[in-house]
């Protein structure tokens, strides 16, 4: 099977109600196997911490497993993203050297700047689509802007920078970590007194490096600049996509990597036979991502049953709104359409589509059916 937009699936290991952890690294097992066979071309793994209701804590370590099950040469495995604030460039390079050794050409090394030491460069970029009664030019809904300061702020949040990183560690600044790992990726690594270090192994691994962003600010210009492909989330922030991807376009330069831009976007999506099956495995969602945003951390994801015993205050559907509205959910040809217009705003070179529901079955259902139906276009 063959996509005209090249598919991905971004998994952030959903642990459903009543169900264990255990449980849940096996349902994204199967579903790996499963987005194999149904032609999708990179199964990426997130990266979260204190989550009850996430398993994917560390994309190292569920890519070596993934990798064992699945084919050596039909799927790409990826990280979306290894979150580097807490992390070196040698380590990262050492654990993906590591499943490259044994599974060369398959890895996608997704980089992410949470929980890292700002740049104190500011430049934007120069031009950005504009959006009117926030729509995009082709009708593409772009949201009001979300405060994460409440998250931010948040005392819980701290605590997770604390115990990730090490007592009296200061993250190294994102663009000289990047430049870090590229060099000792490449073997041209060279410590400011002159001395060489060569990961092994590591040095020549076969991945394919991208940079993850939510905005035009650092990691789009650190892609940009570097030449190397770039992920937007619109599925996360989607008030900032075209900013994103608009702001990494205009810092592109040529690289040894690649010689023009390459984006993919991702986007919330579910499908089932037809627009009202779809809305109720959805009705889940909203309850979820409103414990992601109180700063309570993700729940085990509810039934549609549970979602339904919440009373919503304005103030909680305010918090989860824009990420309601830009949910692509209904029947294969209603998402698909709309996964096209994501596409068509965003000039995506790639889509990566995350699916989350209470009922396993029903989400390896709902990449059936997309693929199915984005391969007839």
């Amino acid at each position: 099977m063959s996509f005209p937009t090249p598919l991905g699936v971004l998994d952030l290991v959903p642990v459903p109600s009543g169900a264990t952890a255990g449980e849940a690294l096996r349902n994204s097992l199967d579903l790996a196997r499963q987005a194999e066979q149904l032609g999708y071309a990179r199964y990426w793994f997130a990266e979260h911490h204190l989550n009850p209701g996430v398993a994917g804590t560390s994309p190292a370590v569920l890519l070596a497993l993934t990798a064992a099950a699945t084919s050596t040469s039909t799927i790409r495995l990826g990280s979306g993203a290894v979150q580097l604030g807490h992390r070196t460039a040698l380590s990262t390079v050492e654990e993906f050297g590591l499943i490259d050794a044994l599974h060369p050409g398959r890895l996608d090394l997704g980089l992410g700047r949470s929980g890292g030491r700002p740049s104190g460069e500011t430049e934007t970029p120069a031009t950005v689509t504009p959006v009117v009664d926030g729509r995009a030019p082709n009708g593409l809904l772009i949201p009001p802007r979300f405060s994460f300061e409440r998250l931010l702020g948040s005392p819980r949040i701290a605590l997770q920078r604390r115990l990730l990183q090490l007592p009296g560690a200061e993250s190294q600044d994102y663009a000289e970590q990047i430049d870090d790992l590229l060099a000792l990726l490449a073997g041209a690594y060279r410590s400011p007194e002159g001395v060489e270090a060569h990961v092994i192994p590591g040095e020549g691994a076969e991945v394919e490096v991208w940079v993850l962003g939510s905005s035009g600010g650092q990691s789009a210009r650190v892609a940009g600049r570097r030449g190397l492909r770039f992920a937007a989330n619109y599925h996360v922030s989607p008030a900032t996509v075209l900013e994103a991807v608009d702001g990494y376009r205009s810092f592109f330069q040529p690289s040894d990597h690649l010689d023009k831009p390459y984006v993919s976007v991702s986007a919330d999506v579910v499908v089932a036979e037809d627009d009202a099956t779809a809305r109720e495995l959805a009705a889940g969602y909203g309850l979820w991502v409103r414990s992601i945003r109180t700063a309570e951390g993700a729940i085990p994801y509810p039934t549609p049953e549970e979602a339904r015993g919440h009373e919503w205050s304005e103030e909680d559907q305010e918090l989860v709104q824009d990420r309601l509205d830009t949910r692509f959910v209904g029947s294969p040809g209603r998402v698909a359409d709309q996964l096209e217009q994501l596409r068509d705003a965003t000039g995506a070179d790639e889509l990566l589509v995350t699916t989350i529901t209470h009922d396993h079955a029903a989400r390896v259902r709902s990449y059936a059916l997309l693929a199915e139906e984005w391969s007839r276009r």
